[in-house]
């Protein structure tokens, strides 16, 4: 679980009580130089003493090391290690290392060493937490190299950014319930136009988007990760059907093919269920012939695609098996995902709504 803590020491002493409450209230961790601004905290809040040398303290001692002394004689604990050179990077890959908690901030705005620390700290059972100026750099930091800093601290102007801070923490993508679909009938259109999504990161094997003609089921369209004949792979890409489709995004949200633009969000799928946003880099439309799948659920719910009528278009099966779309029979199996709700403008609701 990704986590953050508030850096009171900048912050307004008229503005103290509102940020501490916000902490208190969203479960944010308080940095602060004076103990007593910890004292009364409850034990629910992460409670953080930001010290130049070693003290007894009932809170979380974190102090402030400047060579590879200072670590050495810090056996456990929580150290903040400033990075401005190579000298200070290793030390802080050290702490990272060995350390259950490692607060690192970094003088340059490059990332790189940030990847540098991440890296150090794959598999060390402590917790790297990386100072950064803003909501908009927090973000950035917890997503670094995918697996991102554990944890944030920041200096908040106000109680509001608090509140802010805390629901970035809270943007996960959660896994989804797949089910098997069936094909019942498969029947040529005739031209159309398709979409063509083209994200900013790689898809995995096992991975790519779901589409549906009716809000109530989806297809898990395959990425092209897979080699094909007479072209390279494009494994940013999903060739994902017609315009008119509905394609699932973040927090349950849907959008038409055709409103996708770059720096739209998408949510990866693959084959077991699990999740990720993805940022679409372009959509390309263009006219082609177009066949249309119909499947069924075990929960009798028909699931209707329209894709493009050629044998690279591809959908994935139960076990992350590939099917090209031109090969499919009735009878044969492909992974979709039954939605409960109608939609409105994209959001979910729950009225009545019939599709055809």
């Amino acid at each position: 679980m990704k986590f953050a803590w508030i850096d009171l020491r900048t912050v307004p002493e008229a503005h103290w009580t509102a940020v501490i409450d916000a902490a208190v209230h969203s479960r944010i961790g308080v940095v602060t130089d004076d103990p007593s601004l910890l004292d009364d905290l409850p034990p629910t809040v992460t409670r953080v003493l930001l010290v130049d040398g070693p003290v007894d303290s009932p809170h979380l001692v974190t102090v402030a090391v400047h060579d590879q002394d200072q670590l050495d004689r810090l056996s456990s604990g929580s150290a903040f290690v400033t990075v401005r050179d190579d000298r200070t990077l290793k030390l802080a890959c050290a702490a990272a290392e060995r350390l259950d908690h490692t607060v690192v901030a970094f003088t340059d705005p490059t990332k790189i060493p940030l990847e540098i620390v991440i890296a150090a700290a794959d598999g060390a059972p402590g917790k790297l937490v990386t100072v950064v100026a803003d909501l908009v750099e927090a973000a950035i930091v917890l997503e670094v190299l995918e697996h991102g800093s554990d944890g944030v601290l920041m200096a908040p102007r106000d109680a509001t950014d608090v509140f802010k801070l805390a629901r970035l923490l809270e943007v996960t993508s959660p896994p989804l319930t797949l089910t098997t679909l069936t094909v019942e009938a498969l029947a040529h259109n005739g031209l159309g136009d398709r979409v063509c999504v083209d994200t900013a990161s790689h898809f995995r094997e096992d991975e790519g988007i779901l589409v549906g003609s009716f809000s109530s089921g989806f297809i898990l369209c395959c990425s092209e990760t897979h080699p094909l004949p007479y072209m390279p792979t494009r494994p940013f890409r999903v060739n994902a059907g017609a315009l008119h489709s509905y394609v699932l995004g973040p927090a349950n949200r849907t959008n038409y093919l055709s409103e996708l633009r770059s720096g739209s969000k998408v949510l990866a799928v693959d084959a077991d269920g699990r999740t990720r946003e993805l940022t679409v880099g372009r959509a390309k439309l263009e006219s082609r012939p177009m066949l249309t799948i119909t499947a069924r659920s075990p929960e009798n719910v028909v699931v209707d695609l329209m894709v493009q009528d050629d044998w690279h278009v591809r959908v994935l099966a139960p076990g992350g098996k590939v099917r090209n779309v031109t090969e499919l029979q009735p009878g044969d199996e492909l992974l979709g995902y039954i939605a409960s709700e109608q939609r409105h403008v994209g959001l979910p609701i729950g009225e009545f709504c019939k599709e055809s």
